[in-house]
């Protein structure tokens, strides 16, 4: 099987294309791999959604970044549940400029210590920055890439590469 990365940092996404975004995670067929959403205004609600993709016994997720995407506690919280729940692929978790507090990341922490957690590398640095993001819902294009099947192997969106119908990248 061919799998694929999708990268969206930048691109204006909010908490409303979350939800296309996790079903596309649950699907059995997805042969999503890699996540990008940095710089996206998700915050903790586009988080829950998403949380519930990344849950599902079907998400095969290895990479997730959400750096700079408003997550706090209440983000963590459902990333930790998540995890808990389908904890054999996840290996790389973003959360830099980001605000999880202490109890955000002792949640996250905490999943570490399970066995069967394949979580390596766990980001919730911010460096004393906060990075936030008003957004528009630019989605539309790339949640139909996601359901798909298509050939591409790699997306990479930014705000200067999408067109203002849109949000989808111009040379595809």
């Amino acid at each position: 099987k061919c799998s694929f990365f999708l990268r969206v940092g930048q691109c204006e996404l909010t908490e409303k294309c979350c939800e296309a975004l996790a079903s596309a995670l649950r699907s059995k067929s997805s042969l999503l791999i890699e996540l990008d959403l940095s710089d996206n205004d998700l915050q903790d609600s586009g988080v829950k959604l998403l949380s519930a993709g990344l849950g599902d016994s079907h998400c095969k997720l290895e990479i997730l970044r959400l750096s700079g995407c408003r997550v706090t506690e209440e983000g963590c919280s459902s990333l930790a549940s998540a995890l808990r729940s389908n904890p054999s692929h996840l290996r790389e978790l973003d959360l830099s400029y980001n605000h999880p507090g202490d109890s955000g990341v002792k949640l996250l922490s905490a999943v570490l210590e399970d066995p069967s957690c394949k979580l390596e590398k766990l980001n919730v640095d911010h460096s004393g920055e906060c990075r936030t993001r008003p957004g528009l819902q630019k989605c539309k294009c790339v949640c139909r890439f996601l359901i798909n099947n298509t050939i591409n192997t790699m997306l990479w969106l930014y705000s200067r590469d999408c067109c203002d119908e849109c949000g989808f990248l111009h040379c595809v």
